[in-house]
C-alpha cells in the first residue's frame, strides 16, 4: 500500500487547491460548485467541463465580449473572446489549482478555441490520473 505524499510540494499543491476551492466557493454559481463537488468525487470530464467553461468566463478581459450564452468549441479564445496573455495566465493557474494538474507555456500556446481547451484540460485530468510505474 502506498503511503500519503506529506512533502513539502504535495502540502503546497494541497493548500493551493484549497484555496482555489474556496474562490469557486464564494465567487462562482452553487451550479459550479457542484459540477466541481463532484469531479472531486468521480473525476467524471462532464463535470470538470462545467468547471472549465464557468473558469473561461469569468476571465475574458472585457466582459462586454462575454457571450450571452455558453460559447460553441470553435470560439477563439484570443480573436472570439479577446483573452490576451494576462488573462490567459490567470485562467491557467486558476485550472492548475483547482485540477491539480501542471500545464507549460508551450502546451497552452496550443490551445486556440474552447473545444481545445476543454479537451486539454480533459487529457491533463486524465494523465494526472494515470496509475505511474
Amino acid at each position: 500500500m502506498e503511503s500519503p505524499d506529506t512533502s513539502p510540494a504535495s502540502a503546497a499543491a494541497n493548500a493551493a487547491a484549497s484555496e482555489a476551492a474556496t474562490i469557486l466557493a464564494h465567487h462562482f454559481p452553487a451550479a459550479v460548485c457542484d459540477a466541481y463537488s463532484r469531479f472531486g468525487a468521480t473525476r467524471s470530464p462532464d463535470e470538470a467541463d462545467i468547471v472549465v467553461l464557468a473558469v473561461l468566463l469569468d476571465h475574458i478581459p472585457d466582459q462586454k465580449r462575454r457571450p450571452k450564452s455558453e460559447p460553441a468549441d470553435d470560439v477563439a479564445l484570443v480573436a472570439g473572446l479577446g483573452f490576451d496573455s494576462v488573462a490567459i495566465t490567470e485562467m491557467v493557474f486558476f485550472l492548475e489549482d483547482l485540477f491539480q494538474v501542471q500545464i507549460t507555456n508551450d502546451e497552452i500556446l496550443r490551445v486556440q478555441t474552447v473545444g481545445e481547451l476543454r479537451a486539454f484540460v480533459r487529457e491533463k485530468i486524465a494523465l494526472s490520473s494515470a496509475p505511474r510505474a
